[in-house]
């Protein structure tokens, strides 16, 4: 699947497979719900929550960047007002003080609705 990124790449840049995998996985994720930077890592079993934030900051903004969030539900740093948006909007079950995702009722775990 053809990506954007936030940066165009320079030409003999090209995203790699793990790049590709963490967009991909960051799409299947339905809208009210989240996935940490290391669940993804996890769901994928490879890198880290580091080496999925390192996509994400790069490479981010072609998925539905705030729904990939700090271990803490915190939404992305830089983004906080712009991904509480998308959090209302979508209906994100948010902690008391509406800054923060409740990870207890919002993390997606990878599976289809059934």
């Amino acid at each position: 699947m053809a990506r954007v990124p936030s940066e165009p790449l320079h030409p003999s840049e090209q995203l790699s497979a793990f790049a590709e995998a963490v967009l991909d996985v960051v799409e299947l994720v339905p809208p009210g719900r989240v996935m940490t930077y290391g669940d993804v890592a996890e769901y994928l079993g490879r890198g880290g929550p580091r080496a999925v934030g390192t996509v994400m900051a790069r490479y981010g903004s072609a998925v539905p960047w705030w729904r990939v969030l700090r271990a803490d539900g915190s939404p992305p740093q830089g983004h906080e007002a712009q991904a509480l948006r998308h959090y209302r909007r979508e209906r994100t079950p948010l902690r008391p003080g509406g800054e923060k995702v409740d990870l207890s009722r919002a993390r997606w775990d990878g599976e289809p609705a059934a």
